[in-house]
Protein backbone atom coordinates (compact mmCIF):
# COMPACT_ATOMS: atom_id res chain seq x y z
CA UNK A 1 0.00 0.00 0.00
CA UNK A 2 1.08 3.63 -0.90
CA UNK A 3 1.99 6.00 2.09
CA UNK A 4 0.52 8.67 0.01
CA UNK A 5 -3.05 7.21 -0.45
CA UNK A 6 -5.74 7.09 2.57
CA UNK A 7 -6.56 3.37 1.31
CA UNK A 8 -9.91 4.51 -0.22
CA UNK A 9 -9.97 5.10 -3.65
CA UNK A 10 -11.75 8.42 -4.76
CA UNK A 11 -14.86 9.01 -5.86
CA UNK A 12 -13.89 10.12 -9.07
CA UNK A 13 -10.45 9.21 -11.20
CA UNK A 14 -7.84 11.48 -11.37
CA UNK A 15 -7.92 14.11 -14.74
CA UNK A 16 -11.31 12.61 -15.52
CA UNK A 17 -14.18 14.87 -16.60
CA UNK A 18 -16.11 16.52 -13.49
CA UNK A 19 -19.22 17.10 -15.32
CA UNK A 20 -22.14 14.53 -15.47
CA UNK A 21 -25.00 14.74 -17.01
CA UNK A 22 -25.65 15.69 -20.56
CA UNK A 23 -22.46 17.30 -22.19
CA UNK A 24 -24.16 18.98 -25.00
CA UNK A 25 -25.22 21.58 -22.43
CA UNK A 26 -21.93 22.75 -21.52
CA UNK A 27 -20.50 22.41 -25.39
CA UNK A 28 -22.18 26.10 -25.81
CA UNK A 29 -20.41 27.69 -22.56
CA UNK A 30 -16.85 25.80 -23.56
CA UNK A 31 -16.87 27.33 -27.25
CA UNK A 32 -17.52 30.91 -25.90
CA UNK A 33 -14.25 30.19 -23.06
CA UNK A 34 -11.72 29.12 -25.45
CA UNK A 35 -12.45 32.09 -27.56
CA UNK A 36 -12.02 34.41 -24.86
CA UNK A 37 -9.43 32.45 -23.00
CA UNK A 38 -6.10 33.72 -24.57
CA UNK A 39 -2.46 32.45 -23.40
CA UNK A 40 -0.18 34.33 -21.07
CA UNK A 41 2.14 35.48 -23.68
CA UNK A 42 -1.11 36.72 -25.71
CA UNK A 43 -1.85 38.90 -22.77
CA UNK A 44 1.86 39.80 -22.04
CA UNK A 45 1.97 40.89 -25.59
CA UNK A 46 -1.22 42.67 -25.35
CA UNK A 47 -0.32 44.50 -22.28
CA UNK A 48 2.93 45.55 -24.09
CA UNK A 49 1.53 46.65 -27.38
CA UNK A 50 3.09 43.98 -29.61
CA UNK A 51 2.66 47.15 -32.36
CA UNK A 52 -1.29 46.42 -33.42
CA UNK A 53 -2.58 48.98 -30.72
CA UNK A 54 -2.59 51.99 -30.21
CA UNK A 55 -0.10 52.38 -27.40
CA UNK A 56 3.26 53.79 -28.21
CA UNK A 57 6.48 53.04 -26.77
CA UNK A 58 9.97 54.07 -26.88
CA UNK A 59 11.74 51.15 -29.38
CA UNK A 60 14.01 53.09 -30.53
CA UNK A 61 17.27 52.91 -28.10
CA UNK A 62 18.13 49.57 -26.45
CA UNK A 63 21.45 48.08 -25.06
CA UNK A 64 22.37 51.04 -22.83
CA UNK A 65 22.22 53.93 -25.62
CA UNK A 66 20.40 56.94 -24.32
CA UNK A 67 17.10 57.31 -26.20
CA UNK A 68 16.45 60.20 -28.31
CA UNK A 69 14.63 63.20 -26.06
CA UNK A 70 14.80 66.94 -26.53
CA UNK A 71 18.00 68.75 -25.56
CA UNK A 72 17.38 70.65 -21.97
CA UNK A 73 18.14 73.90 -21.75
CA UNK A 74 20.76 74.27 -18.85
CA UNK A 75 20.12 76.66 -16.24
CA UNK A 76 21.59 79.76 -17.80
CA UNK A 77 23.82 81.37 -14.52
CA UNK A 78 24.65 84.84 -15.25
CA UNK A 79 28.81 85.45 -15.43
CA UNK A 80 29.80 87.57 -12.58
CA UNK A 81 32.98 86.34 -11.49
CA UNK A 82 35.79 85.06 -13.39
CA UNK A 83 34.87 81.47 -12.09
CA UNK A 84 33.24 79.17 -14.97
CA UNK A 85 30.66 76.15 -15.23
CA UNK A 86 32.07 73.63 -17.81
CA UNK A 87 29.75 70.60 -18.28
CA UNK A 88 28.72 68.07 -20.20
CA UNK A 89 32.48 67.10 -20.31
CA UNK A 90 34.05 63.99 -21.79
CA UNK A 91 35.48 61.81 -19.30
CA UNK A 92 38.46 61.79 -20.77
CA UNK A 93 39.48 65.26 -20.46
CA UNK A 94 42.17 66.62 -18.17
CA UNK A 95 43.26 69.77 -17.27
CA UNK A 96 45.27 70.93 -19.11
CA UNK A 97 43.28 70.16 -22.26
CA UNK A 98 40.72 72.47 -20.72
CA UNK A 99 43.77 74.75 -20.40
CA UNK A 100 44.53 75.10 -23.91
CA UNK A 101 41.04 75.16 -25.03
CA UNK A 102 39.83 77.61 -22.66
CA UNK A 103 43.75 79.76 -23.22
CA UNK A 104 42.88 80.28 -26.82
CA UNK A 105 39.74 82.98 -25.41
CA UNK A 106 41.79 84.30 -22.53
CA UNK A 107 44.36 83.93 -19.82
CA UNK A 108 43.51 80.84 -17.54
CA UNK A 109 44.52 81.24 -14.20
CA UNK A 110 43.33 77.64 -12.88
CA UNK A 111 41.13 74.34 -14.37
CA UNK A 112 39.95 71.67 -12.24
CA UNK A 113 38.23 68.45 -13.42
CA UNK A 114 36.03 67.02 -10.84
CA UNK A 115 36.28 63.56 -10.39
CA UNK A 116 35.64 60.82 -7.52
CA UNK A 117 37.67 60.68 -4.66
CA UNK A 118 37.76 56.43 -4.42
CA UNK A 119 38.93 55.75 -8.23
CA UNK A 120 39.62 59.27 -9.92
CA UNK A 121 37.20 58.86 -12.35
CA UNK A 122 35.97 62.10 -14.06
CA UNK A 123 31.95 62.87 -12.96
CA UNK A 124 32.15 64.93 -16.33
CA UNK A 125 32.27 68.52 -14.74
CA UNK A 126 34.58 71.37 -14.08
CA UNK A 127 35.96 74.61 -13.08
CA UNK A 128 37.86 76.84 -14.74
CA UNK A 129 39.24 80.44 -13.44
CA UNK A 130 39.68 83.08 -15.95
CA UNK A 131 41.86 86.42 -15.53
CA UNK A 132 39.21 88.73 -16.10
CA UNK A 133 35.39 88.28 -15.67
CA UNK A 134 35.46 89.62 -19.60
CA UNK A 135 37.60 87.13 -20.61
CA UNK A 136 34.85 84.34 -18.63
CA UNK A 137 32.00 86.34 -20.51
CA UNK A 138 34.06 86.05 -23.94
CA UNK A 139 34.21 82.15 -22.76
CA UNK A 140 30.76 81.14 -22.31
CA UNK A 141 29.92 82.98 -25.68
CA UNK A 142 32.77 81.42 -27.50
CA UNK A 143 32.95 78.12 -25.71
CA UNK A 144 28.99 77.12 -24.87
CA UNK A 145 27.78 74.26 -27.03
CA UNK A 146 30.96 74.03 -28.89
CA UNK A 147 31.93 70.45 -29.84
CA UNK A 148 34.68 69.04 -27.91
CA UNK A 149 36.48 65.54 -27.17
CA UNK A 150 33.79 63.81 -28.93
CA UNK A 151 30.33 65.88 -26.27
CA UNK A 152 28.72 69.58 -26.79
CA UNK A 153 30.23 71.91 -24.05
CA UNK A 154 27.86 73.75 -21.56
CA UNK A 155 29.95 76.31 -20.43
CA UNK A 156 28.00 79.08 -17.93
CA UNK A 157 28.80 81.26 -15.44
CA UNK A 158 29.60 79.36 -11.67
CA UNK A 159 27.08 79.08 -8.88
CA UNK A 160 28.58 81.28 -6.01
CA UNK A 161 28.54 80.34 -2.41
CA UNK A 162 25.46 83.01 -2.18
CA UNK A 163 23.29 82.21 -5.04
CA UNK A 164 23.64 78.23 -3.08
CA UNK A 165 22.34 79.85 0.30
CA UNK A 166 19.49 81.38 -1.75
CA UNK A 167 18.40 78.14 -3.75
Amino acid sequence: MNSYSSGRRSRRPRGGARRKGNPERFRGQQGEAKTQKKTFWQRVAEFFGNGKGTKQTATGARNGAQPSRPARKPERIEVTSPRLYVGNLSFDATESDLFELFNGVGHVQNAEVVSYRHNQRSKGFAFVQMQTIEEAKRAVQELHDKEFLGRRLVVSGAKSSEHQMRS
